[in-house]
């Protein structure tokens, strides 16, 4: 069972989108992927707002286990603005009741990142992106969608070069087609393709380019660095790091990631791709520190590997520039002051015994 997002962290969502939400009066918005770490943000910000501006508007969310939900997060079931439809991104049906509804508001959020299903199951994942892009967008395309979002990755650009400091969205590089761990970014890409075939006029699909992010919902215990690191902290164990502690990455906070994604659902043009991310840059060793440190951890790092210094360093860090400049987006909270808040929802080390 999860805890309430903040409201701290709600009423800034709210502060930053204020001003968009008068078109959502009324109206409906269909969300994939409602479960997941970005699916909770976003009902629970949409949810916080539709009360805090009396827009008496309604999110229908998709979801393979409304069970799991309503365990997952029980304060947002008595919410009447909220349904849930049972199904799989792949092949859902609309229940009856809302066949000849509009949905002005589509967000496909439902992926499978997961590094253990994307190892074990390339065909899945790759049958899951793309079946479940073109259901979504099939969806939109005969409910009278206007706005259609897809929450694409900053995998699409591939291994970033070393030359390249921060990934900008012009980059034209690409993921290695032959090899079978590409699949998730290429899968990506080929869902970027499907919403440039399905919008027109009437229907603007809009792309967010994801990279890495903190804060409550991230997982403890699956391949994110910071919530592994987390987890180890607050349960006073030592803080492992696998590999040599050298590659490069950026964390925006989850409060900001849905400020970024309810913005470009709203203003941004469509088919134009915006990175969605910090572009402040910190080392998975630094990233080590900085967690240990701001939780005043005396807790030990461990790094198992030996930095090598013909080995090129790693890096997975966006530009955020044309977010900034076309939308007026920028990080709000610092990273230290994300791993607090993220801590502070997780609580003591009692909670993650089963973590561990």
């Amino acid at each position: 069972m999860a805890a309430p997002i903040a409201t701290i962290d709600l009423d800034l969502i709210l502060e930053h989108t204020r001003q968009m939400w008068d078109e959502m009066r009324g109206q409906q918005i269909f969300l994939t992927g409602g479960t997941g770490f970005f699916g909770c943000w976003l009902v629970e910000s949409f949810l916080h707002i539709n009360r805090a501006l009396q827009l008496d508007a309604k999110i229908a969310v998709l979801t393979r286990n409304p069970t799991a939900f309503a365990k997952k997060c029980p304060h947002l079931q008595s919410d009447l603005a909220l349904t849930l439809i049972l199904g799989d991104v792949r092949d859902f049906e609309i229940p009856s009741r809302l066949h000849g509804a509009e949905f002005r508001y589509v967000i496909h959020a439902a992926t499978e990142s997961s590094a253990k299903q994307v190892a074990e199951g390339q065909l899945a994942t790759l049958e899951t992106i793309l079946r479940g892009t073109e259901r979504t967008l099939q969806f939109a395309a005969t409910h009278g969608t206007r706005k259609f979002l897809l929450t694409s990755s900053g995998a699409v650009y591939g291994e970033q070069p070393a030359g390249i400091i921060h990934l900008p969205e012009d980059y034209a590089g690409a993921p290695n087609s032959l090899k079978p761990s590409s699949v998730y970014a290429e899968g990506k890409r080929a869902a970027e393709l499907l919403c440039s075939l399905y919008a027109h006029a009437e229907l603007e699909c809009k792309i967010a380019r994801c990279f890495a992010f903190v804060g409550p919902h991230l997982p403890l215990d699956a391949h994110f660095a910071v919530g592994n690191f987390l987890r180890d902290a607050m349960c006073g164990d030592p803080i492992q790091i696998n590999g040599d502690g050298t590659p490069i990455r950026s964390y925006l906070y989850a409060a900001d990631l849905a400020i970024w994604l309810w913005t470009m659902l709203f203003r941004a043009p469509s088919m134009e791709a915006f990175n969605v991310g910090s572009d402040e840059a910190v080392s998975i060793a630094g990233l080590a520190r900085t967690v240990a440190d701001t939780l005043n951890s005396n807790t030990p790092i461990h790094i198992a590997q030996q930095a090598q210094p013909e080995t090129t360093v790693r890096r997975y860090v966006p530009s955020t520039r044309k977010a900034e400049q076309l939308l007026g987006l920028r990080p709000t909270v610092p990273l230290d002051e994300a791993i607090l808040r993220t801590a502070a929802w997780y609580g003591h080390a009692a909670r993650l015994s089963n973590i561990k």
